[in-house]
């Protein structure tokens, strides 16, 4: 049984690092699936059929039907594909350069100001801890043993 070095395990981790941080960078993304987490499963997905419906005793020539769904299957198809050719990777920069904002705005100003809302609070807190035992508790503990003796009988007279 061959026991790794330090150095062993050292180079190994180092590797393990590169690796995680390029496949983190070099996602392969899956070009069958493109909406796996499933986000806009029921918002966008409209067919012929959640569009456009004859119902029973008013129905156009079966020609027209086929040439109506194959006209709004095949526009809905190449218009969604131009408008994304032209406008999908100019989009997708806004929405990097918007999220990339938020980011830095989360990590730099909301989470420190938090942070720094949470300390200070604790230490108004403990200040205030600190008045309610020394003022209050025994005020609170001299009126306990004031009203201890005190005794209260419910009667009922019919």
């Amino acid at each position: 049984m061959v026991v790794p070095t330090m150095a062993d395990q050292y180079q190994l981790n180092a590797n393990e690092e590169k690796k995680i941080v390029k496949d983190s960078h070099t996602k392969e993304i899956d070009l069958i699936n493109r909406d796996p987490k499933q986000i806009n499963e029921d918002v966008v997905k409209v067919d012929f059929e959640d569009v456009i419906a004859e119902p029973d005793g008013t129905h156009s020539l079966d020609g027209v039907w086929k040439l109506s769904y194959t006209t709004f299957t095949v526009s809905k198809y190449w218009c969604y594909r131009v408008l994304s050719a032209i406008f999908g990777i100019p989009v997708a920069l806004l929405w990097g350069f918007l999220f990339a904002c938020i980011s830095f705005c989360h990590i730099w100003a909301v989470v420190p100001c938090i942070k720094s809302c949470l300390i200070e609070s604790q230490c108004v807190s403990r200040i205030y801890s600190l008045c309610i035992q020394t003022f209050c508790d025994p005020f609170f503990e001299a009126l306990g043993k004031i009203f201890s003796s005190v005794r209260v009988v419910l009667r009922k007279e019919v």
